[in-house]
């Protein structure tokens, strides 16, 4: 009988994020953090799973507490763990955030190294993939350390077992060495994907362009089929060759921003799912049907952000 795909992979960083206590001031003037699971690929699992899917998180973590909290609250939320290694070579990442009064963020991170960036592309099963619809990566994990060559090989695993790969660069620049190693990176990685979600923020410093028009021929590279271009408050589009559609932003305080560019394409890849569009048939979609994931998405961005955290803020499928 053959496998049902209806599994979510992603590959990465899955870390804590220390979140401050008091929002409108710098990390060093913080007097209290409080720690939430996060890091980019294990936050689209969350959504995908409280959306009602199926989702696979494929990273390390170290032999500690933190790393024992995170195993804790993926199993909570019924993210499949088969794919997590625990290694006592570095510790579990950890993110210190810092949150302006509009909501946005400074970031100061301890990971040299950590334990994500060691895991060995030895690790990766080519059965994990057999129910997979999809496979997210991030930018994050690919510098040059045994991450990367992991990213390679779930990559290649995932193409050949038909899925539709999703990147999202989710640019941090604190964590390389200098800017252009990690545009190089991004711009060796683009051409894998299938589907490619962009921010207004990451736009110019990928291509050199100042609107998604001017940067189309450099963003439909390769496999890339769908470019997702999100403008925070403003809202978001999406494009495939042939069609753009748009959908405005939903006015709402921002409490916090972590995790909401995670929550809306881990909803985008669910509708996906649900819609039962393969990579094969991103080209085709429609302009309705692009807004109307772009609604739903917006919609489940802007609850997200109404409440502190990542996962823990996004809505299950009955909220919505």
């Amino acid at each position: 009988m053959e496998t049902k795909k209806n599994t979510l992979l992603a590959i990465g960083e899955a870390l804590i994020d220390f979140i401050p206590g008091q929002s409108g001031k710098k990390i060093k003037e913080v007097s209290e953090f409080h720690p939430v699971v996060g890091g980019a690929p294990a936050n689209v699992c969350g959504a995908f799973v409280k959306l009602g899917g199926h989702a696979r998180m494929i990273t390390q973590l170290g032999a500690d507490p933190f790393g024992d909290k995170i195993l804790d609250e993926f199993q909570t939320y019924g993210i499949d763990c088969t794919a997590v290694k625990r290694t006592d070579q570095a510790n579990t990442s950890l993110a210190f955030v810092a949150l302006t009064e509009d909501g946005n963020r400074e970031f100061s991170f301890y990971r040299k190294p950590g334990a994500d960036m060691l895991l060995e592309s030895s690790w990766i099963d080519p059965k994990w993939f057999e129910d997979g619809c999809c496979l997210h990566f991030c930018s994050v994990s690919l510098g040059d350390y045994p991450m990367k060559e992991a990213h390679r090989k779930a990559i290649e695993l995932a193409r050949n077992a038909g899925m539709t790969i999703s990147f999202d660069p989710n640019l941090r620049r604190p964590l390389w060495n200098d800017d252009e190693a990690l545009k190089k990176a991004v711009l060796e990685f683009l051409p894998l994907a299938d589907i490619l979600k962009i921010s207004d923020e990451e736009l110019f410093f990928l291509t050199g362009c100042q609107t998604l028009e001017d940067a189309k021929p450099l963003l439909f590279q390769g496999n890339v089929k769908l470019v997702i271009y999100t403008e925070g408050a403003d809202g978001a589009c999406a494009c495939t060759r042939q069609v753009l559609a748009r959908s405005p932003g939903i006015p709402v305080k921002a409490h916090d921003t972590t995790g909401a560019g995670d929550a809306f394409i881990g909803s985008f890849l669910y509708q996906l799912y649900e819609h039962g569009t393969c990579s094969t048939d991103l080209s085709s979609l429609t302009q309705d049907e692009l807004k109307s994931f772009l609604d739903f998405s917006n919609r489940y961005c802007a609850r997200s952000v109404q409440k502190k955290g990542a996962i823990a803020s996004y809505p299950e499928k009955n909220e919505m």
